[in-house]
């Protein structure tokens, strides 16, 4: 799938396994199909292939930028999870969760360099939250809002080389690790040209 969504400055192209992506009247949709993930465990062998969920995915321009969604995932089994998702490198990727994590629904990040940590930051009521992913300068920020308005910081931090930064794509990822399956929306997608003042004054 290729596509263009009105609301953002480049076009998006799907990786990994089959996702449904399907966009209409300004929600994004995706399926993740049984046990897929996109991890590389951190006691593991970092040459071994990581595992792999539907990605949607586009090349961001030069510059401060933030995305934006609001998420709607379906939960049905542990860690079934709607994705804000940042690529670098083949093991160079982060991603910003709305998860069950395993049985509440949970602000999630997994930062990949090699391998992948694995961090759980606040709960959630219900099965609906906003995230937001950012670069400024050389580093990126995530944050989680209950309304769009108010936003929750995350974490911070940095990602892959300077050349592969100037490659970077951005989108959404859905996965199902333990489950059968998980669907996601995402709408209310927003793409910002600017980056942020103070990653903790709520902006």
């Amino acid at each position: 799938m290729s596509e263009r969504l009105p609301e953002l400055p480049f076009a998006l192209e799907a990786f990994g396994p089959e996702g449904g992506w399907a966009y209409e009247d300004g929600v994004l949709t995706g399926r993740a199909g049984a046990r897929q993930d996109r991890f590389v465990p951190p006691d593991g062998d970092s040459l071994e292939s990581a595992s792999d969920a539907p990605r949607l995915l586009g090349a961001v321009p030069e510059g401060d930028f933030q995305l934006s969604a609001r998420v709607k995932v379906g939960f049905a089994a542990a860690f079934d999870a709607g994705v804000l998702y940042l690529h670098a490198g083949e093991r160079d990727w982060a991603k910003l969760c709305f998860e069950l994590s395993p049985a509440r629904p949970t602000i999630c990040t997994v930062v990949t360099r090699g391998h992948s940590d694995d961090a759980n930051s606040s709960e959630v009521e219900g099965d609906t939250v906003w995230l937001r992913l950012s670069r400024t300068g050389s580093a990126f920020a995530f944050h989680a809002s209950a309304d769009g308005e108010k936003w929750t910081f995350v974490r911070v931090f940095t990602l892959g080389t300077e050349q592969e930064r100037a490659s970077l794509r951005a989108g959404f990822l859905v996965q199902s690790p333990t489950g059968e399956g998980c669907e996601v929306s995402f709408d209310r997608i927003e793409f910002r040209p600017t980056g942020l003042g103070d990653l903790r004054d709520g902006s």
